[in-house]
Order: structure tokens, then sequence, then C-alpha cells
């Protein structure tokens, strides 16, 4: 196993065997900081047993979790449906857990070797030990759902099912150069959405609220990862590599049609939409800058832009069954946040 790169930096593990959780002082969701920083340590807790071999490459997990979005959804739907269970700590440290793992699959599928300003697994480590890292805490994630009850494990093994299945059908879809949109709404449908439409249903279930407000919150929670994954596949194609803190380009160079690239295609006329497909496998960054300008000429850029606003403008409104609080203000500003970002 390798060692971590110099810039790396180390998190001392506590007389438990695992990481305190970090201060939280700085983020946007004030009624859920300590609710959040007990997820993290049951997240770390749930690790602890290998502080020894691998404490250094669990350690380097911190740097794959960074916006927290999926815990801080599940907990402010609780908190704004009347109350924080300990079951929403253990929940909310499965859906991260999961999350982390997808992370570390796609940046071996997408040969990424920087995120969140730092080595990805794969770059430091190799892609064996990811694989395995991945599927180390996928399995970690369920059978900490196990500890909650049976519902909480049909919930978590169908959205997990549709992720894989998202991730699957864009793997094949690779270099299909003829992808619909409704293709590509299909993909994002389950490798993005389905992990943010299941916390808000859990958090809103586990605090005891009606089905109708579960179903409610997770249309909220389905709409906002919509939005959030158009938004950042934009940022893939036109966003500034220093200010992402992670490598961008990898659609273009894995072939991956998003929508922007979908819409060009079917609206440039035949010659430059075939000049469009030929920069498809590039890692050239020029090519790259000279494919956003093509796709922001074309209308391809503000399209994308409004169909995210559009997935954010619904999520919001799914937040209508809520009574007014500081949690649901919370909610509906992370759709805002969502779809206008650098990172």
């Amino acid at each position: 196993m390798k060692t971590l790169p110099p810039s790396t930096p180390t998190y001392a593990l506590n007389g438990n065997g695992h990481a305190p959780a970090p201060r939280s002082t700085e983020t946007p969701f004030g009624p859920v900081v300590a609710d959040m920083e007990q997820a993290e340590r049951v997240f770390y807790a749930t690790l602890a047993q290998y502080r020894s071999p691998f404490g250094p490459l669990v350690q380097h997990l911190r740097h794959y979790r960074g916006k927290r979005l999926r815990p801080a959804l599940l907990l402010l739907a609780a908190r704004a449906c009347g109350q924080v269970a300990p079951a929403h700590h253990t929940l909310a440290a499965v859906v991260e857990m999961i999350h982390t793992a997808t992370l570390v699959h796609d940046d071996v599928l997408d040969e990424a070797e920087t995120r969140r300003h730092v080595q990805t697994v794969n770059a430091g480590w190799g892609n064996k030990v990811s694989i395995l890292l991945g599927d180390m805490l996928f399995t970690h994630a369920f059978h900490l759902t196990s500890t909650v009850d049976v519902r909480a494990c049909n919930l978590i093994g169908d959205a997990t099912n549709r992720v894989c299945a998202g991730e699957l059908k864009q793997v094949v879809e690779r270099g299909n150069l003829h992808l619909t949109e409704a293709d590509y709404f299909a993909i994002v449908d389950g490798k993005t959405a389905a992990l943010t439409e299941v916390c808000g249903r859990l958090g809103a279930l586990y605090a005891g609220a009606t089905e109708e407000v579960a179903d409610a919150l997770a249309a909220y929670g389905r709409n906002l990862g919509i939005a959030f994954q158009v938004a950042d596949d934009l940022l893939d194609l036109t966003g500034d590599e220093s200010k992402a803190g992670k490598t961008l380009g990898t659609d273009l160079e894995q072939q991956k049609l998003t929508l922007p690239i979908i819409y060009a295609l079917n609206k440039l006329p035949s010659a430059a939409a075939d000049a469009l497909r030929g920069t498809l496998g590039s890692a050239d960054p020029a090519r790259r800058t000279k494919v956003a300008a093509t796709l922001d000429e074309v209308g391809a850029v503000g399209y994308a832009r409004r169909r995210a606003e559009e997935f954010a403008r619904t999520a919001k409104v799914a937040l209508a069954c809520l009574p007014e609080s500081e949690c649901r203000a919370i909610l509906e500003q992370m759709t805002n946040w969502a779809i206008r970002r650098e990172k």
C-alpha cells in the first residue's frame, strides 16, 4: 500500500480508535450541526476496526466527504418533521458511506487523479485497493442499516440497487453518440437521485411523519439530486479545475454524453455535430475549452442551466407540506446552492 502524499494531512484517532467529528460551525446547516457531528462519529466508529493496517487509507476518506449534502438532507428533513432520533444519526452515516463508496468507484471508472484538491484513492493506492475499499464501504453501510430495522434495510437496499443500475447504464452507454435526453435522465435518476430521494424519505419516516409527507420529501430529494447532477455535468464541461478541486473533462474523455452535449448534437448542423463527436475521447484541456465555447454558442449551456433550475423549483414546491421553520428554509436554500456552484 502506498503512503499518503506529503501534502495530505492526517487525522489523529481518538481513544476509541476513530477520528473525532470535525467542527461544523461554518456550515449552513446550523440546526443540525450537532446531529451531523454525531453521524460523523457513527461513520468513523464503524470503520474503527481498520485502524491498522489501513488507518491512513481510512483517514484519507475524509477528503471525499466535502459537502455532506446527503446526511444534511436526511437530518434537516427529520428536524423539519419534528424530531431527530438515534436512527437518523445511523442512517445519515449510512447514506454518506454509500455515497463515499460511489465516489471511490467513480474515480476508478473516470481515471480521475484529484478530488477535493488532493489525490484520489486510485491515484495514491491503485485501482485494486480502490475497488475493494468501495466494496468495504458498501458492506459496512448495509450492516449498519441492519441495526435500525427491516424497513430501513429495504429502502437503503432499493436505493443502492438503483444507484448501481444507473452507474452501470452509464458505463454501458459510453461511446453511444446517439444517447437521448430520456436516456440521460434515466441514468441520473438512478446514479444520483435515488440516494437523495431516500434521504428525504428516511428523514421523514423516522421522525414519525405521514406517508404523504414522506413521499413529498422523497420527491424533494429526487428533484434536488437531478438538479445537482445536471449542474455537476455542466461543471465538468465548463468549470475551472482549480476551483472545482477535482479532475474535470472526464465526461468528454470517457465519451459520456451529458445533457449539454446531447442538446448541442441535436441543434448543430450535421458537419458541426460530427466535429463535436470527434472531440469525445480526448483529454486535451484545449479541446474542453473549445467544446465549452461551442456549447455556449449553440445555447446548450443555457439549456442545461434552465433544466437544472426547473428541477430545483420542483424540489422547492415539494416542501409546501412542511410548516415554516429554519430547517425548511435551509432545504429551500439547498435547491439554489445545488445549481449555483463552482465545485
